[in-house]
């Protein structure tokens, strides 16, 4: 089972952190895009796939969406609800690597672990994969930080789960990162084209 995380889509609530280089209906858009790209790379994968959004959208119809609480609080409840449904693995990946490698999220759906995560270069990570869970799995992380991996490990082995690690890559988060996109999907391809063209347009 493959659940892809995402924010429902909206002006000024989604890709706020490359707002300095991009205008909220831009951020948006190129959100958009991600998500679109990402079922599409998830969908190579010929496995049972639900979109699991913040709030409700008229752009993607949520299979299902995120229960209230932090990060870690939000994964539980779906990586519990997925796992009692018959699903193992279950992985849940994010939606800011539109560039990501099949062969990556192949990897850690191999791992015997109980956990694998996918570790990205930022300190937190892409996906996670989990056979089993623990409710303490993921207690006193701190989320949207250089130590978001490091403490999900700990977190996980204190709780006797065993742990891996698959293969490293990047998210897209600040604007410098959107220059270390690595192929990524049409949808992506095609708006960082017309962002292109737009930038030349306009005034210095």
């Amino acid at each position: 089972m493959l659940i892809l995380f995402a924010k429902a889509p909206g002006p000024g609530r989604v890709k706020t952190r490359l707002q300095s280089i991009l205008t909220a209906d831009e951020a948006c858009a190129l959100h958009e895009a991600f998500v679109e790209d990402t079922l599409a790379i998830l969908a190579t994968l010929a496995l049972p796939i639900e979109l699991h959004l913040d709030q409700p959208s008229a752009r993607w119809p949520a299979d299902r969406l995120q229960t209230q609480g932090n990060l870690g609080d939000r994964m539980l409840h779906a990586l519990d609800g997925a796992l009692s449904r018959g699903h193992s693995p279950v992985a849940i990946v994010g939606s800011d690597a539109p560039d990501l490698p099949p062969s990556h999220l192949l990897e850690l759906l191999a791992s015997p672990a109980d956990v694998t995560l996918g570790p990205a270069d930022d300190g937190g990570y892409y996906a996670i994969v989990c056979q089993r869970t623990h409710p303490l799995m993921f207690a006193r992380v701190r989320w949207s930080s250089s130590t978001a991996l490091a403490d999900t490990m700990l977190a996980c082995q204190a709780c006797g789960l065993s742990v891996a690690r698959g293969p490293l890559w990047h998210d897209v988060d600040e604007p410098a990162d959107l220059n270390r996109l690595v192929n990524p999907g049409p949808r992506t391809q095609a708006w960082l084209a017309a962002w292109g063209r737009r930038r030349e347009t306009r005034p210095a």
